[in-house]
């Protein structure tokens, strides 16, 4: 298995910003989707958003609009933009490939700790 490199995570205040970035060696070329999850202490893990290899994306609708995903396929890297952060957007973020067998099975990733104080 190849590790996702998950990145961008840290404290900021609320209100601030954070841009989350996650790169998978091989997601381009194998078509993966990427998909942003989060789960903060002692909750559910929480779907955000995917992006798809051919661009399309979607949101969870409690983040649509402070929340955005893209990608930059020559790096095979995905990020999340996070804006007008809140406390209750405290939580480990973790990026997952989706798609072919490939895209499930290849990568593992540790998450990225995103913690917002008010």
């Amino acid at each position: 298995q190849v590790q996702l490199v998950e990145s961008g995570g840290g404290s900021v205040q609320a209100g601030g910003s954070l841009r989350l970035s996650c790169t998978a060696p091989g997601f381009t070329s194998h078509s993966c989707d990427m998909h942003w999850y989060r789960q903060a202490a002692g909750k559910q893990r929480e779907w955000i958003s995917f992006i798809t290899s051919d661009g399309t994306s979607s949101y969870a609708g409690s983040l649509k609009g402070r929340f955005s995903i893209s990608k930059d396929k020559a790096k095979d890297t995905v990020y999340l933009q996070m804006n007008s952060l809140k406390p209750e957007d405290t939580a480990m973020y973790y990026c997952e490939t989706h798609g072919s067998t490939w895209c499930r099975e290849t990568f593992w990733g540790q998450g990225t700790q995103v913690t917002v104080s008010s």
